[in-house]
């Protein structure tokens, strides 16, 4: 692979592969409303929210961590103006003491909060505006997690649009083939420490998932009804992970595609195979960075928030990781990404919950369902519903369902979470 392909893998790898403590979304409600209060320079008396429609979506049923349970807009916004450490962008909640549990409580009580949808182009969008005095502060993230478009004190910008950060593109140029050709040249000392994070972080979130109780124990589950072998496991570890994340664990993750969720089921399936297989540190090094990669690849297209479920992504990912430890090579790495999105294209994304780790199940259930039926010999083709001959265009399908197809969707998924409210 010649230095410019590489580097611009090696980029987004880079890029994505991010900390992140708490659902993503809330976290970044938490972060833009911390930035606000900075720029304030004192503990608001009033505050503003806007949101666009998916943010509400996304943020709506789950726990924001270290805030005792809290859900939804207000308590992240809450949490993040009162102890809040904007520095730590996707961490801006890490380090909140038991004290500030209460004080958060006693913001959120007494202070006037008001919260609307944002009439935005965009479907990432928050704007969190903060009062108080004669003084006045406004922060916008728009179009990714941390990506501050504007901040500004008593309407001087102290943040301007020139200044805005750029994230990974969302029509990246990359190719199966290319990303299977990085995962077997990239030198590892260029990826040991932000894959080695990925591994130590999610496998830490999975083992707590499955020795404590959180939310609807979906990985527990798994493993009592369905047994140890390696395939349940690798399902019941990533929906464990998601169990604890998603119901107020204070443990970190390592993101892909700005979802701990997808950095999970991308990662911790590939972890418990290799494990099974007794595969090398290199060849799991590699297999993680083919999941990362592909997951990636697929959620470009898609876009960051849609009506579409980022886990079927990573399912697939985690399925030619898995399908890359078992010595498979470009075709039969191909062949198991269509057939997981030819059995899994179908689940919506309700915004982040309990549920989610049950999503997860069944998007590495996908994956590992299509890398079990390549190595058998039986593949979906060309002509099989969205299917066609080849992974890149199948690929192309679903991005375009997903970011075109399922826009109505996604309003009328909104519209029934902000109804049962």
């Amino acid at each position: 692979m010649d230095r410019e392909r590489y580097q611009r893998y090696l980029s987004a790898l880079k890029a994505e592969l991010l900390p992140a403590m708490g659902c993503t979304e809330p976290i970044a409600v938490a972060y833009c409303a911390a930035l606000a209060r900075d720029a304030l320079g004192a503990l608001p008396s009033r505050v503003e929210i806007s949101v666009s429609g998916n943010i509400l979506k996304n943020v709506k049923s789950v726990v924001v961590p270290n805030t005792g349970g809290m859900r939804g807009v207000k308590a992240a916004a809450a949490a993040g103006i009162v102890a809040g450490d904007a520095s730590r962008k996707l961490e801006t909640l890490s380090d909140i003491s038991d004290e500030q549990f209460a004080e958060i409580a006693r913001f959120l009580q007494n202070t006037e909060i008001s919260l609307s949808r944002m009439n935005s182009r965009r479907i990432f969008d928050i704007g969190v505006r903060v009062f108080c005095g004669e003084d006045e502060a406004y922060a916008r993230i728009e179009g990714h997690h941390t990506n501050v478009v504007r901040l500004e004190k008593n309407g001087v910008a102290l943040v301007a649009d020139e200044e805005i950060e750029e994230g990974v593109e969302e029509e990246n140029g990359f190719s199966v083939k290319e990303i299977c050709e990085f995962a077997e040249c990239v030198d590892l000392a260029d990826i040991r420490e932000c894959v080695g994070r990925q591994i130590a972080y999610n496998t830490a979130i999975s083992q707590e998932g499955l020795k404590n109780d959180y939310g609807a124990r979906v990985g527990k589950v798994l493993l009592s009804a369905f047994g140890d072998g390696v395939h349940n496991r690798a399902r019941a570890s990533a929906a464990a992970g998601s169990d604890a994340r998603m119901n107020g664990c204070n443990l970190p993750v390592v993101i892909v595609s700005g979802s701990g969720n997808q950095g999970i089921t991308a990662s911790v399936p590939v972890l418990v195979y290799a494990r099974d297989l007794g595969a090398s540190e290199e060849k799991t090094y590699r297999a993680v960075v083919l999941s990362d990669l592909i997951t990636i690849h697929l959620k470009a297209g898609i876009g960051r928030l849609s009506a579409y479920c980022g886990a079927v992504s990573a399912g697939c990912g985690a399925g030619a990781g898995v399908c890359y430890l078992l010595g498979g090579g470009y075709e039969e790495i191909a062949h198991t990404v269509v057939n997981a999105l030819a059995i899994d294209s179908g689940i919506v994304c309700d915004g982040a919950k309990s549920s989610c780790a049950a999503k997860i199940a069944s998007a590495v259930e996908a994956g590992l369902l299509g890398m079990e039926m390549e190595r058998s010999g039986s593949r979906f083709v060309g002509g099989d519903g969205i299917v066609e001959e080849s992974v890149e265009r199948t690929i192309r399908n679903v991005g375009d369902l997903a970011r075109n197809g399922m826009r109505s969707t996604d309003e009328e998924i909104i519209r029934l979470m902000i109804r049962t409210k």
